[in-house]
C-alpha cells in the first residue's frame, strides 16, 4: 500500500532571525514580533484539521517568547532544535557550535520536558563538524540538506571536496536526513528583504506559490510508493492573512490526495522501520 507522507514544519525564528543578520532596529525586529500573532493562527488552523507539526525552534525564542512556545507544546506538537541563536553553523568555531546545542537543548528540555529528537541547521548551512556533533548528542534525525525530495536518507561525515579534484564521499552515520528545499519554503518566495549587500525581492503571488507546492505532492505520490514531503513555513511569513489562506488551501488538497501527516520524528522513525542502518541503500 502506497504511504505518501507529509511533514508541515514552523521555524518559530521572532526576532532572533533579524537579529542574526545584524538587523535590529525597530522595523525589522516588529517584523520577528509578527511571528507570535502568526503563530497563534498556525495553531488554530492545525487545531481545526487535526494535524501534528514539528516546529523548530532557536533557544532564544524559548526565553524570549515562553508563553507563545508553551502553546507549542500544549497542541501536541514536536519541539526540534534550531540553534541557540539563528547564527548558522558555518560561522561558529566547533566550540560554539556546541555550546549552543547543548544550551538550546536545555531550553527545549525545560519546555518540552525531553531534548530535541531532530535539528534543522538555520540558514540551512551546517559546518564540517554538525553530523559529528548531532550524533554525539544523540539527535535521530537532521533537516538541513538536499539531496533528494521525497527521500530520507543517512547523512555522511568525512566528505572531501576539493575544486579541482573529483568529490570523496565519506561514510553514512545512523543520522537520517530528513531533506528540504528552498522551493517548499516560504520565505525566498514572499519575503522581501533589502540590506546593503543585495534585495530579496519576495511577494509572489501566494495563489501561484500554492501550484507548485501541491504539484510536489502529486509528483511524489505519482512515481514513489512511500516519501516523505516536508514543507517549511515561518509564522512570521505564512502568517500573513492571504497566505494564511494558501496555508490552509494547501492542507485540504493534500487531505483530499490522501496524504499522511507527520511530525518529523514519528516520519523517521518511519523510515527507520522500513530501511534499519546499515542495510543496502540505508
Amino acid at each position: 500500500m502506497a504511504t505518501h507522507i507529509v511533514c508541515l514544519t514552523f521555524d518559530f525564528d521572532a526576532l532572533s532571525g533579524w537579529i542574526a543578520r545584524g538587523l535590529t532596529t525597530p522595523t525589522p525586529i516588529s517584523r520577528g514580533e509578527f511571528g507570535v500573532v502568526g503563530a497563534d493562527r498556525i495553531l488554530a488552523l492545525l487545531r481545526k484539521y487535526r494535524i501534528r507539526s514539528t516546529w523548530f525552534i532557536p533557544g532564544v525564542t524559548i526565553e524570549t517568547y515562553p508563553s507563545p512556545c508553551a502553546r507549542v507544546v500544549a497542541d501536541g506538537h514536536e519541539i526540534a532544535h534550531h540553534g541557540w541563536t539563528h547564527r548558522p553553523p558555518a560561522t561558529l568555531t566547533r566550540d560554539q557550535e556546541e555550546a549552543g546545542l547543548v544550551r538550546a537543548n536545555d531550553s527545549i528540555r525545560r519546555l518540552a520536558g525531553t531534548p530535541a529528537r531532530g535539528y534543522r541547521s538555520p540558514s540551512w548551512d551546517l559546518s564540517p563538524h554538525t553530523i559529528d556533533l548531532l550524533i554525539a548528542h544523540g539527535f535521530v534525525y537532521d533537516s538541513s540538506m538536499m539531496a533528494h525530495d521525497h527521500l530520507p536518507y543517512r547523512a555522511r561525515t568525512g566528505d572531501v571536496i576539493a575544486a579541482e579534484e573529483p568529490a570523496v564521499l565519506g561514510a553514512a552515520t545512523r543520522l537520517i536526513e530528513m531533506p528540504i528545499s528552498w522551493t517548499l519554503d516560504d520565505y525566498p518566495h514572499f519575503e522581501f528583504v533589502r540590506t546593503e549587500k543585495g534585495v530579496l525581492q519576495g511577494l509572489m503571488p501566494a495563489r501561484q506559490v500554492l501550484g507548485n507546492w501541491i504539484d510536489d505532492f502529486r509528483y511524489m505520490s505519482r512515481t514513489a510508493d512511500w516519501g516523505v514531503l516536508t514543507y517549511t513555513f515561518h509564522p512570521f511569513v505564512i502568517g500573513r492573512g492571504h497566505r494564511m489562506m494558501i496555508l490552509e488551501r494547501l492542507i485540504l488538497a493534500l487531505i483530499e490526495r490522501g496524504a499522511e501527516f507527520m511530525t518529523m520524528a514519528d516520519a523517521a522513525d518511519a523510515f527507520d522501520g522500513q530501511a534499519p542502518f546499515g542495510e543496502a541503500g540505508a
